[in-house]
């Protein structure tokens, strides 16, 4: 049987980060799990210590991306087989990972997007609009490669991806990496998922933060992208 593991990177998530793991434990025990503490000012660390859960506990704050790195590196070092990116804001619903590892299997892809939008419209706002012209942007210099939902954060990675991620500093959870990643012959596939609004805490994603993050995408897809070697991909 392969491995799958459910990486919860979590930050300031004290309000969240039980009902996410107890959900995890009560209703998918099949799936093993680690929470990536990264860094967290409040009291996320002492919760999950006094619960006993599985923790791997970063002393600062790395950053999604330092945060996803390090339980790539937790799984590769445990020999688990795949990976389950899982926000821990309580966005995510666990009932979809059986559906993304039945599409990794059947296609035999590198990564599979928990998507809102397989089968459903995109709403009509600022962030969304901003997501549609990152998915053109990906389609525009893929060749055609249409990414539904490009901000997606419920992932899940094969182990090439695993060590990938884990191993190679240039790789992000973001949607300019996946841009890359396509045209480096990774495949990736999307499957149809529902995610809930985050009942409690602060999204990192305020107006301003969104539009800067915006035009960072378009530089790095349009542009940066190109400069980077894609000769580790072989």
């Amino acid at each position: 049987m392969k491995k799958p593991l459910v990486i919860i990177p979590a930050f300031n998530e004290e309000q969240n980060i039980e009902r996410v793991v107890d959900n995890l434990i009560e209703n998918y025990s099949q799936y093993d799990y680690v929470i990536i503490n990264d860094g967290s000012h409040d009291n996320t660390r002492k919760i999950c210590k006094k619960r006993g859960y599985n923790i791997l506990d970063l002393p600062v704050n790395l950053g999604l991306s330092g945060a996803i790195r390090g339980g790539m590196r937790y799984a590769n070092y445990y020999g688990y087989d795949y990976v389950i990116q899982y926000d821990g804001d309580g966005q995510h619903q666990a009932e979809y990972i059986e559906d993304m590892l039945e599409v990794m299997e059947k296609f035999c892809v590198d990564i599979v997007i928990g998507s809102r939008f397989v089968s459903e419209r995109k709403p009509l706002n600022i962030r969304m609009i901003g997501s549609q012209l990152i998915t053109y942007a990906i389609f525009i210099t893929t060749g055609g490669t249409y990414i539904g939902d490009v901000t997606s954060g419920m992932r899940l990675f094969n182990k090439r991806m695993i060590k990938k991620f884990g191993y190679h500093i240039n790789y992000s959870p973001e949607p300019d990496t996946l841009a890359y990643l396509i045209n480096s012959g990774v495949k990736i596939k999307e499957v149809q998922v529902h995610m809930t609004d985050r009942l409690a805490g602060t999204s990192y994603f305020s107006l301003g933060h969104s539009i800067n993050y915006m035009l960072h995408m378009f530089f790095s897809i349009f542009i940066f992208q190109w400069f980077r070697d894609r000769l580790e991909e072989k």
